[in-house]
């Protein structure tokens, strides 16, 4: 019987070449585990570990993973009636929950440094008749993707991701701190906050940073640079533009490898926003990006001399397509109720749908001139926990609608905070609001799959809405 990938046709001439090159790796024994990796609908990696002998015959049948994942919000709940009809998500195929199969993608490789013989593969989920499986987010990135190829242009993208890392104190493993979510770790400052970029402060961290930048290297991530950031605690990592699908799945990868580096050498890593710590200052993901001409590579957002504009007219469109729909897709740029803590006024943070040249009070700084092969747009509005399938196709369906109808982005804003503008989302729930308005970001994303995001994050809202928090206890408790 054909395999999986083959009976359904999944898997291009150069997946097919790839996947025999990796069987060629575990027949000459230089792997003993094979990590099967499924980014769910948070952009978490999820999956199962397979012996060699066993994930040699896995890699193009798959692997199957049970669809009640697609039902989880981020502290692992069901939030669908995962036994009624279609699995609670009106889809046949899910009830009961039914296997989905998580196909690898060979391109995705790689050899895990920190984890001897260990090998690692990126996975799409797909139905049991091969259709997509319309909840994978990084279908629906291929799928902006397409589009934007239909027109002759590719993607490009470079990360900047800001992020905590502390010394690990304790871990909370008592029975009692079992839950859902289960209690954070105790944990401590690596280093006192507000010396931004001082080397005296990097030094002081230089075995972390050479741990991450080695074991980074290692597994050919693009990294350029590593940085003291403004708050204790807080740095910051840089990585060069990569094309296409490669910006998302290296935003995955490295937010998982971190993690696991960081764990085994004694240190706790988070992309929380803004984690409650004192003097704390929040974390953001500033995307670059820019399109390129499929044919002969040149950057499609570079002006020509007698421009006018900071980009050529195609950038200058793309970037009012950014601005229409910057309300509607904060929600895929900052996902959690923690990411709103950080838009503050005249902070770092963007608070309006804006742009500027080279202005980082903006929401998008555009960078741009004649001949500059660099010329690009950076988006400073989301936070390093979104699912990077959802915030890439979310600009490029936003950029592309800029192009199509030829939109205009109006002035550059040089004083952000003094702009006249329309306000971004404040709360999660304001964002979702944005996003289920936004006719063109709901027919790129599938009316289906925006009804399925908000959902799950409705249910994170109403559980946060039941808590009694700190401050409300602080506030009332001793006054009333």
């Amino acid at each position: 019987m054909a395999r999986f990938s083959e009976r359904f046709g999944l898997w291009s001439d150069s997946q097919q070449d790839q996947a025999r090159e990796i069987m060629g790796r575990i027949d000459a024994g230089e792997l003993d585990v094979l990590r099967f990796a499924w980014p769910d609908q948070h952009g978490v990696l999820r999956g199962k570990t397979l012996v060699a002998s066993s994930a040699r015959s896995a890699l193009a049948n798959g692997i199957n993973l049970t669809s009640t994942l697609l039902a989880k919000d981020t502290s692992h709940r069901s939030v669908f009636p995962v036994f009624s009809a279609g699995g609670g998500f009106a889809l046949d195929g899910m009830q009961g929950g039914a296997d989905f199969v998580a196909l690898p993608d060979p391109s995705t490789f790689r050899m895990l440094p920190w984890a001897p013989r260990t090998g690692w593969v990126l996975c799409d989920a797909y139905m049991k008749d091969g259709e997509p499986c319309p909840f994978a987010t990084r279908r629906i990135l291929q799928r902006a993707l397409q589009r934007l190829g239909g027109r002759g242009l590719a993607f490009v993208a470079g990360l900047e991701v800001e992020f905590h890392v502390f010394k690990l104190d304790a871990a909370a493993l008592n029975l009692a701190d079992a839950g859902q979510p289960g209690t954070p770790p105790t944990v401590s400052l690596l280093t006192q906050g507000h010396q931004y970029l001082t080397e005296q402060r990097y030094d002081g961290v230089d075995r972390l940073m050479d741990l991450l930048r080695t074991q980074l290297q290692a597994l050919g991530l693009p990294l350029h640079s590593l940085e003291i950031e403004f708050g204790p605690s807080q740095f910051e990592l840089v990585f060069g533009p990569t094309v296409g699908m490669e910006p998302a799945d290296t935003m995955v990868l490295l937010r998982s490898a971190i993690k696991q580096i960081c764990q085994r050498n004694g240190y706790h890593a988070t992309f929380m926003c803004r984690p409650r710590i004192p003097n704390v200052m929040s974390s953001g993901w500033h995307l670059h990006q820019s399109l390129r001409h499929a044919i002969g590579g040149a950057n499609a957002f570079t002006p020509e001399t007698d421009d006018t504009t900071p980009l050529s007219p195609l950038g200058m469109q793309y970037l009012a397509g950014l601005k229409a729909h910057a309300c509607g897709a904060v929600a895929l740029a900052s996902p959690t109720l923690n990411g709103y803590r950080r838009y503050r006024p005249f902070s770092l943070a963007p608070d309006r749908a804006i742009w500027a040249c080279d202005n980082r009070g903006a929401m998008l700084r555009v960078l741009g001139a004649p001949g500059d092969s660099a010329s690009r747009i950076e988006n400073r509005v989301g936070e390093p926990t979104a699912n990077p399938y959802l915030y890439l196709a979310s600009q490029l369906f936003a950029g592309l609608h800029g192009i199509e109808q030829t939109l205009d982005p109006g002035p550059s804003a040089d004083a952000p905070y003094d702009t006249p503008a329309q306000q971004l989302p404040r709360t999660l729930e304001a964002a979702l609001a944005a996003l289920q308005g936004d006719r063109v970001l709901t027919e790129g994303l599938g009316q289906a799959f925006v009804d399925y995001y908000c959902h799950i994050k409705q249910a994170e809202i109403a559980r946060f809405n039941l808590e009694v928090t700190e401050w409300e206890h602080r506030e009332y408790f001793d006054l009333f």
